[in-house]
């Protein structure tokens, strides 16, 4: 095993130890059995030794997603990665704090790729008409709310004890972004936004058009999204 996996090894193991959910560089190299200055030479500083321990064990979480086979529901793989995000927060703590509530200069990659994951499934949500914005704007509301609620059980769980608050937020955030749950009374401007925003990400694959026109409808379309 080479020198910077056996340093990312041991960070990892006094991480998951921790009872602050802080390392010292030099219990790591104690560890690790290197000097400091090997650890500054491969990770610049405590900062990126940070991001690429969280990125190591977040890295084993993304993995399921990655393989994950999509189901015929969007939905209910919208629900069951919301589901498992906040199990993973709750199993890994202060990883999870490293990527949603840390101050650190150096950004973990696993956050973006994590969006991506989930932009993804929202797309498919837009491309069957279901979904009431842009899945790059459904994703951050998503995002939000489940971070939101898994920072909220793991740094307050005296004022949030029950782990069943994250299903009722989870529903909250679904009625909020589904275009069939998100409005009891018909509105005509919604229900074009809902349109405009089926057929941009049904544009993606199609071969009707050409690419200038793509371009151009899209335009069109993204105009009466925003409207």
């Amino acid at each position: 095993m080479d020198t910077r996996s056996v340093i990312l090894d041991r960070a990892v193991e006094l991480l998951a130890a921790s009872e602050s959910g802080d390392v010292s560089t030099r219990a790591v190299c104690e560890a690790a059995g290197v000097g400091q200055p090997v650890l500054y030479r491969l990770f610049g500083d405590k900062d990126g030794l940070l991001a690429a321990v969280a990125d190591r064990v977040w890295g084993e979480y993304l993995d399921s997603k990655r393989s994950a086979v999509p189901s015929d529901d969007p939905l209910m793989d919208l629900r069951d990665g919301w589901d498992n995000h906040t199990m993973f927060a709750l199993s890994h703590p202060h990883a999870y704090r490293l990527v949603f509530a840390s101050s650190s200069s150096s950004r973990p990659a696993a956050a973006n790729e994590a969006m991506g994951l989930l932009q993804s499934i929202l797309g498919r949500l837009a491309a069957q008409g279901r979904l009431r914005m842009d899945p790059a704007d459904a994703a951050r509301v998503v995002m939000a709310a489940n971070s939101g609620i898994a920072l909220a059980l793991i740094l307050r769980p005296e004022q949030y004890p029950d782990i069943s608050l994250s299903v009722s937020v989870r529903e909250a955030t679904v009625r909020a972004i589904l275009a069939d749950t998100a409005v009891t009374e018909p509105d005509p401007a919604q229900a074009q936004r809902t349109a405009a925003t089926t057929l941009i990400a049904g544009l993606q694959d199609s071969t009707v058009f050409t690419p200038g026109e793509s371009v151009l409808l899209s335009e069109w379309l993204y105009r009466i999204q925003d409207t």
